[in-house]
């Protein structure tokens, strides 16, 4: 039997080699999900009857069965949004914020304390309904600018003070 095999924490398998290295990651309410999934629900359903309508009057009944083109859109993307609601996470670390996403394209955001101008936390209309809040971070350049949707308020407003602090902290040095 072969010794020190490559293992999942690594080429010995000790998982405390890894484990502080690896950032504590953080995902998104699952009622940022059910407001998107009800927003396409919204979008699709009165489409569907729509379409099917009007094909029925302008074009006869059979052509009515293309009203479940829509209904198909919203099939798919009712499972699409939950592999993209699941992508979205986020961790605090030392020096820096990570936010990562995307289920085709991964992207990984990366956001020095430091660089941070400003933090801004925003909830419309519907948010507020389902109680969330989206993040804001602005720094110097817009390229870098990253968001973090659907978080709780309470958690939004943590996020906020604790970044603003520590941006102002890691900043001072400049």
């Amino acid at each position: 039997m072969e010794t020190g095999a490559t293992g999942p924490m690594g080429i010995t398998g000790d998982a405390d080699t890894h484990a502080e290295d690896e950032p504590t990651w953080t995902g998104l309410p699952f009622d940022l999900l059910k407001l998107r999934r009800l927003l396409l629900a919204l979008w699709l359903v009165p489409l569907t009857v729509a379409v099917a309508v009007l094909l029925a009057v302008f074009a006869g009944p059979p052509w009515a069965a293309f009203a479940l083109v829509p209904l198909a859109v919203l099939a798919w993307g009712w499972t699409m949004l939950g592999r993209n609601w699941r992508s979205w996470r986020y961790a605090e670390r030392a020096d820096d914020l990570l936010i990562s996403r995307g289920v085709l394209w991964r992207e990984e955001t990366i956001v020095p304390y430091g660089r941070m101008q400003l933090v801004e936390v925003t909830s419309g209309p519907l948010e507020r309904k389902f109680g969330l809040a989206s993040l804001q971070l602005h720094t110097a350049a817009a390229a870098t600018d990253a968001t973090i949707p659907g978080l709780v308020p309470a958690e939004a407003e943590r996020l906020r003070d604790r970044l603003t602090e520590l941006g102002e902290a890691r900043s001072a040095g400049l």
